[in-house]
């Protein structure tokens, strides 16, 4: 039975190995300390958090998220530690709530490897404060317990830290936050939160896959896939509360529950299983059902190999524990004891390896096979351009939930992709990063060759946004203030899909900019003043999307400030950012530019490894679209958009 805790009251530990899941309304950071008998914390080795997420025997995610979950093995940790306290604190940053009690009670549960709940604490009664103890576990007289603390600090997490002792808490808090923005920065946005019919649908025949980052994990214990919806997907969305012809809120969603999903394939037999489905999830449409679908097989690849590392961590550790004992006995130095005990623990560790890789391949053969099976019925806002339903494109009449913008894997499977779908209207920028990166193919690429690649894809995506817009709802803008990037824009001036030429010079880029400057502050006013049907006849209120090549070239001190409004306020009022740079080339303005930055979606125009996921924070390696070796239709599909643009399609 679930011990539901109060605050001080205490709960014995049946077990040793646990998962502290928590879950909150909003983005929280979450570490923990551990503390010797008084509760000491003897300096920052002995803090996890999400700049240095692991210490033996725990591990904390590695970015701010509404849920988490920490992984505890009560007996992989160092012998002076009598105490592991959970830590919570709101991560800072614009727009980002700054006291508890501004966002729902956080909840925390302490579970075992199976997910059944030991104990459960409501941290209720916050207001100012914006870092607090959640609980802690502790050993008394050889006996672990949990104890629910909720004790809040108003001044924050360096005040936490302060009071369990820890030198320079100012400046580890400080390091901690800048951790947290640098995960948020590389972190995929996730969907929308579930609603409470949400999820997948789940086929109880199936393999199931590993539940979470556990270093203690067992690799041969069962998984259960159907014991937590993974999928997310889309809650109704309230259109605007004036009249006109703006609405940047989409998609329009009815806000009712949404409907069941469609008959899924009838049970394997017993011990086999399920053939995959195409739109295994619910959702309103085909589209919303697949969107989920995807975003469920992307956190069930993360979290199985999040199971498959842990428990790869685990059995190394475990070696290395008998080891140390072996060794630290005499009598392993009288005949072959010693070689003996080496060749035992090494055994264990590659048989506790294997089964933990039997497990891994079971969850990766179920997902290629569900991958193989959804990629053919992806919509083309969803396919790649190889994809045949490009070959019967058709200017669509309303804008699709979601846009893919590349593809995600992992090392693990190389050849299992992940669509990387992005929702629409965009939420932020894009920047693609046209620089040197530490990633192969990167190194395998010279300097020029870069850039006209990073040109080259944000065509292609700029491309893609043209083609699943109503043809009247989008329109691109370029900024090219050298004219280099000429060849590669060429299917855009071209194929006529552009609204106007390319902007070069100084004079150019300033005209775009105040041009798309005054169009976000008069939409902005007119949405204040409820006031919409009185903007000026002229103003195109569709989506416009802003290519910026070569920044920060051709940009004085006045367009830097006007392209970070843009990229602030721009997303909110229908003008998005799609910047092609070097960083390295604007390290002239220091950290001036950082916000901007941070606050656009980096990709790069070969593979790198440089998102995360937003459940476990894998580094995942992303490799942008492109047509096909030879192949023409990302022209004849802009010939289609400008066409359908001249005829006044809509």
């Amino acid at each position: 039975m679930t011990a539901e805790l109060v605050r001080g009251q205490n709960h014995t530990l049946p077990q040793t190995r646990l998962e502290i899941r928590v879950s909150a309304g909003s983005p929280v950071v979450a570490g923990a300390t551990l503390g010797d008998e008084q509760g000491t914390v003897h300096g920052v080795e002995w803090i996890a958090h999400p700049g240095s997420p692991q210490l033996p025997g725990l591990e904390v995610s590695r970015q701010a998220a509404a849920d988490h979950r920490l992984a505890v093995d009560l007996e992989a940790l160092p012998d002076a530690v009598h105490r592991v306290t959970v830590l919570l604190a709101l991560p800072l940053g614009a727009g980002m709530p700054v006291r508890f009690g501004a966002v729902a009670a956080p909840f925390v549960a302490v579970t075992g490897l199976d997910g059944t709940e030991i104990a459960t604490f409501t941290l209720t009664g916050l207001d100012a404060e914006s870092a607090v103890t959640a609980l802690e576990l502790y050993r008394r007289q050889g006996v672990w317990k949990v104890r629910a603390v909720g004790q809040g600090y108003a001044a924050g997490l360096a005040e936490m830290l302060a009071d369990q002792g820890v030198a320079q808490a100012v400046e580890l808090a400080r390091s901690i936050q800048e951790a947290v923005a640098s995960g948020l920065a590389r972190s995929v946005t996730p969907p929308p939160p579930r609603t409470a019919d949400g999820g997948r649908v789940r086929h109880p025949a199936g393999p199931p896959p590993a539940t979470g980052p556990v270093p203690a994990a067992d690799p041969g214990r069962p998984h259960t896939r159907g014991s937590e919806p993974v999928g997310e997907p889309s809650p109704p969305v309230a259109g605007p509360t004036t009249g006109g012809p703006i609405d940047y809120a989409h998609p329009r969603r009815q806000t009712t529950a949404p409907p069941p999903p469609p008959p899924v394939a009838p049970p394997a037999a017993p011990g086999q299983p399920a053939q995959p489905v195409a739109g295994d999830a619910t959702g309103w449409s085909m589209d919303e059902r697949l969107y989920n679908q995807i975003w469920g097989m992307f956190e069930d690849l993360a979290r199985a190999t999040a199971a498959y590392r842990s428990a790869v961590d685990f059995a190394e550790s475990r070696m290395d524990q008998e080891l140390d004992r072996a060794l630290s006995d005499p009598r392993s130095r009288i005949g072959g004891t010693g070689d003996r005990a080496r060749e035992e623990a090494r055994a264990k560790r590659d048989e506790l390896t294997a089964r933990a890789r039997e497990a891994l391949d079971r969850d990766l053969a179920q997902l290629a096979a569900e991958s193989a099976v959804v990629e053919p019925a992806l919509p083309a806002a969803y396919a790649g351009w190889g994809n045949p339903v490009w070959h019967a494109y058709r200017v669509p009449m309303e804008i699709p939930m979601a846009l893919r913008i590349g593809d995600l894997h992992l090392p693990e499977r190389t050849d299992l992709h992940i669509p990387l779908l992005v929702r629409l209207p965009l939420e932020r920028g894009i920047w693609v990063d046209s620089g040197r990166t530490a990633s192969e193919a990167s190194a395998l690429t010279d300097g020029d060759q870069l850039r006209r690649l990073g040109m080259e894809t944000a065509v292609a995506l700029a491309a893609r946004m043209l083609a699943v817009y109503p043809a009247d709802e989008f329109s691109v803008h370029v900024i090219d203030p050298a004219g280099s990037a000429a060849g590669a824009l060429a299917p855009l001036t071209g194929s006529g899909a552009l609204s106007e030429a390319p902007a070069a010079g100084p004079g150019g880029v300033a005209a775009v900019l105040a041009r798309l400057t005054r169009r976000v502050d008069l939409v902005q006013m007119a949405i204040r003043a409820g006031a919409a049907d009185s903007l000026p006849p002229d103003l195109d209120t569709g989506e416009q999307l802003l290519i910026v090549n070569d920044f920060p070239h051709g940009f004085d001190d006045r367009a830097v400030t006007q392209l970070r409004y843009l990229a602030d306020e721009g997303p909110a009022v229908g003008v998005h950012l799609l910047m092609v740079a070097d960083r390295e080339d604007a390290r002239a303005y220091g950290p001036v530019l950082d916000p901007l930055w941070r606050s656009l979606l980096r990709i790069t125009p070969v593979a790198d490894d440089h998102l995360a996921d937003p459940w476990v924070g894998h580094a995942w390696t992303y490799e942008p679209l492109r047509p096909p070796q030879g192949s023409r239709v990302l022209e004849q599909v802009l010939a289609l958009v400008a066409a359908a643009r001249r005829n006044g399609y809509r």
